[in-house]
């Protein structure tokens, strides 16, 4: 913890039956933070009260809809065996029907239902089973000269400032792209980080093979059971909440927040931050100003003037350098947004088909990318019933382009401009379905949705432009989430945001713990050798 700080936050853990705790934005990170502050900070439930801006927890771990209606998924994260602080936290969340903790359930679903993709690449109409990935040696060399770099020396410099116009034709570069959502003109410092924190996953890529999925869509999953949790520990849930400012004292001694302002049903209150008490604002947003479409209609592209998030950094940020720099991530949206989609099915024609064309049964092929699409285009078919309640003949499937300005290959229109029944009608023709397509089109409803930040934390940064957990001179608050710094671990992860709650919580109680080390394959010669034969696709 900072030095100039440390008087402080002594000064917190002496009475932690008393100090009330406020936690800002209903995503997994604030979820996380009070679980750990009542699991291993002995703070009360009833203490702690989470201010949540939308009437719906999870942040971006959302699910929602019906089979009437349609479901909706705004996106989902990739799990994996090394999110060492996600396992660890929900092997103590209880699943919802408490018959073991939710890290055992999704152990035992994972165990039933392996991941390994016959079709991960569609080209020319054609599945691609474990494609090459086609690397040359001078890209190889690039990746390795990148892995070396230390990031300092990095800079604001983007992923094509790195590698020639060849690398990103390659299928190394389609898989990792659509895999993790990166663009080529995102930051070199993130594509670093996630290169050496996936080594481990790089032989057997082409097959998606080591990613875990959880039994149900991630709020069925995650976020219902943590919540059933902290509900049960006294935790107060104040949903249709906007914070929109922090009043701050700034002392010889550091800054402390005073007062949380908030807007409720258009009733402006104010929150007393007493000393003793703490803060945790989970900074930005990459769901935020989302919009949703229909059948026969496209999503609206909004801005961050159209949620809380960005302007509530933005306000706290001002003249404070130690709480970073909001606008390099917040208004870029042309290269942060993309759009997703999800299919709900009331006839079982398309799935069928898309599990004959694949050769994988629902839940164990993963994501699809169409090669050809000019929205690059992927689809996953996630094990069914995808939401709790989901009716047996009803199926559900998820989708997203990555390249959302561009005119499809079978709608003449950009993705980011299409409806519903535009988007499933490029889909199939993606997978060459003509005589079933009217058939299938009458039994389903497409829901796309716009995400104007869905990878602005990719974007180009610099040293500073993102605070740490615990901002230098911060008395009795931290900001949690994707948009704080922890070095070595990657953003865009559940992971991320559920280690950077346990750093919070750990720091202001002065906990003698620290989180569980971000796993490095790159110190394993095992995993080293085996990415390398796999990057020269050399494989048994």
């Amino acid at each position: 913890m900072p030095q100039d700080t440390r008087s402080a936050f002594e000064a917190t853990t002496a009475d932690r039956a008393a100090m009330q705790v406020t936690l800002i934005g209903g995503g997994i990170a604030s979820l996380a933070a009070a679980a750990f502050l009542i699991r291993d900070g002995g703070v009360p439930g009833r203490n702690i009260t989470v201010l949540e801006e939308t009437d719906r927890l999870g942040g971006s771990l959302d699910g929602a809809g019906n089979p009437i209606e349609g479901y909706v998924l705004r996106g989902g994260r990739m799990l994996e065996s090394k999110y060492l602080c996600t396992f660890a936290l929900f092997d103590s969340i209880p699943a919802l029907d408490g018959a073991c903790s939710v890290s055992a359930e999704i152990h035992e679903f994972n165990a039933r239902f392996k991941t390994s993709s016959m079709s991960r690449l569609v080209r020319d109409g054609q599945r691609v089973s474990a494609p090459e990935f086609g690397l040359s040696e001078r890209h190889i060399l690039a990746i390795e000269m990148l892995a070396f770099e230390p990031e300092i020396l990095l800079g604001t410099s983007s992923i094509t400032d790195h590698f020639d116009d060849s690398f990103f034709g390659t299928n190394f570069w389609l898989m990792w792209c659509t895999t993790f959502a990166f663009q080529p003109w995102h930051s070199a410092v993130e594509f670093r980080r996630y290169m050496l924190r996936f080594a481990h996953m790089v032989a057997g890529f082409e097959r998606l093979e080591g990613i875990l999925r959880t039994p149900y869509n991630q709020y069925d999953s995650l976020v219902r059971p943590i919540h059933q949790w902290l509900a049960g520990q006294g935790v107060t849930f104040a949903l249709n909440t906007r914070v929109t400012d922090l009043g701050f004292s700034e002392r010889a001694g550091g800054v402390s927040v005073t007062r949380v302002d908030t807007i409720s049903d258009g009733v402006a209150a104010h929150i007393r931050i007493a000393p003793g008490d703490l803060v945790m604002v989970t900074l930005g947003s990459m769901t935020e100003s989302s919009s949703l479409g229909g059948m026969d209609s496209p999503p609206v592209i909004n801005g961050k003037d159209d949620g809380g998030a960005w302007a509530l950094w933005e306000r706290m940020a001002a003249g404070r350098p130690a709480l970073g720099h909001p606008g390099v991530f917040c208004n870029h949206v042309d290269e942060s947004r993309w759009t997703s989609f999800t299919v709900t099915l009331s006839d079982p024609t398309l799935l069928r088909m898309i599990e004959a064309f694949t050769g994988n049964c629902a839940g164990e092929g993963g994501l699809v990318t169409f090669a050809d699409s000019a929205w690059l285009a992927s689809i996953v078919v996630p094990h069914q019933p995808h939401f709790i309640g989901q009716p047996d003949d009803v199926s559900v499937i998820w989708g997203y382009g990555l390249s959302v300005g561009k005119a499809g290959n079978f709608v003449h229109k950009p993705m980011a401009l299409c409806s519903g029944r535009e988007i499933l009608t490029e889909i199939l023709g993606q997978l060459g379905i003509v005589v079933e397509a009217e058939t299938i089109l009458r039994h389903a409803i497409c829901i796309p949705c716009m995400m104007p930040f869905i990878t602005s934390q990719f974007l180009r940064r610099a040293p500073g432009d993102r605070p740490q957990v615990v901002p230098t001179g911060a008395c009795n608050f931290a900001v949690v989430g994707q948009f704080c710094e922890i070095a070595d671990d990657v953003v865009f992860t559940v992971e991320y945001s559920i280690r950077s709650a346990q750093t919070a919580v750990y720091q202001l109680l002065a906990i003698e713990r620290t989180p569980p080390v971000v796993y490095h394959g790159k110190f394993d010669p095992r995993v080293l050798f085996a990415a390398v034969r796999a990057l020269h696709d050399i494989r048994e």
